[in-house]
């Protein structure tokens, strides 16, 4: 291994049209794109992913790749402070931090395999398997559709499911209602507005929810409003927590919600935070501030670096990126009774990418 160079980078995007329309509290979508980034070093290939838009790999490709190329791939904290100084005038937040995040994440696979360890076990892990909540609920759902996704997910042993909100705010009652009605007592659930609401309306939704033992309130109002999170977690229920951070693709952006006080739990993505490195950064952060991290979607990404935070609460299993997953790439995460194990048989992130799979969806 000594020695050892990155010889090649490629990132490709591919585009999968979802099963039906989806919609959240601000959004409505049919396709997603998954930017799959390759970083090869003699023998061994690190796979690493972002979902973003097709732009992102001729980034990569064009811009980010001579700064790799060359390189020691062990060297992963230069490389990821080195990417930060070459797209200064580029911007950080969005596309070009999605776009680093793929790299590092396929760096970190990558080491892993160089050493012959599952990443988990490279990182330090703190635990065996990492519990997750089923998330989907989308507001396109009919009500009945609502109901059986979140039962399906209850049925198999999950401790915790996550419904979308904020479409309507009258409606929103009594999907509430049915879902808690359908899930039964024992299953928690969360609702995401996804940003949805104003502050005084989201206080008033979620004084019903906490009758309907709603104990998890997911950006209320917009992120971006510190102040508004900051009154809502004051104001709430005590059985609601609040949660937000999944647009964070920076470190200060999370030191502002916890120095803010505007969070029980800190989400932060790997496919947006700047990889395993930005993530790992997220999670010291918070236990710092003593708060809990849990993982926002991609969930076959936030296993191995999960695993090694003493701090975690649970990862997201969001229907459409557990469904892509499954299908581009060999050895992704399905939850056994309500929780992910990583397969230590594997090194690396335990993934193969199926490029042939993947290419009718090749944009």
């Amino acid at each position: 291994m000594s020695g050892l160079l990155v010889d090649r980078i490629e990132a490709s995007a591919f585009t999968i049209p979802t099963r039906t329309p989806e919609s959240d509290g601000t959004l409505e979508w049919n396709r997603t794109t998954i930017i799959v980034a390759e970083l090869t070093a003699g023998d061994a290939t690190g796979v690493g992913y972002t979902y973003s838009d097709s732009v992102v790999a001729e980034l990569i490709n064009q811009r980010l790749s001579p700064f790799l190329v060359g390189r020691d791939p062990l060297d992963i904290e230069r490389l990821w402070l080195n990417l930060q100084v070459q797209t200064r005038n580029l911007g950080w937040s969005g596309i070009v931090a999605t776009a680093v995040s793929a790299i590092d994440t396929a760096l970190w696979d990558l080491k892993a395999k160089l050493l012959g360890l599952p990443l988990c076990k490279l990182l330090g892990a703190t635990r065996e398997e990492v519990p997750v909540y089923g998330s989907g609920g989308f507001t396109s759902y009919s009500t009945s559709e609502l109901v059986e996704q979140l039962q399906n997910w209850s049925a198999t042993g999950m401790r915790w499911v996550k419904m979308k909100i904020g479409r309507d705010a009258k409606a929103d009652l009594a999907r509430v209602s049915a879902a808690r009605k359908a899930i039964g007592p024992e299953t928690g659930l969360f609702v995401d507005a996804n940003g949805a609401y104003e502050r005084k309306q989201a206080l008033r939704q979620a004084q019903y929810f906490s009758e309907l033992e709603v104990n998890w309130f997911e950006e209320p109002v917009t992120s971006d409003n510190i102040d508004g999170l900051h009154f809502l977690r004051e104001n709430l229920p005590a059985n609601i927590e609040i949660a937000a951070g999944e647009y964070g693709y920076d470190l200060p952006t999370f030191h502002r919600l916890l120095r803010g006080e505007a969070v029980d739990v800190l989400q932060a993505d790997v496919t947006r935070c700047g990889g395993v490195t930005g993530f790992l950064k997220v999670a010291a952060l918070s236990e710092a501030y003593q708060v809990p991290l849990s993982s926002h979607c991609a969930p076959t990404l936030h296993l191995h670096p999960a695993c090694s935070v003493a701090n975690f609460r649970h990862a997201e299993y969001f229907y459409d990126h557990a469904r892509i997953e499954s299908m581009l790439f060999d050895g992704s995460s399905h939850p056994v009774s309500g929780a992910l194990r990583p397969d230590l048989s594997r090194s690396g992130l335990g993934i193969e990418f199926k490029r042939q799979d993947a290419k009718p969806f090749s944009c």
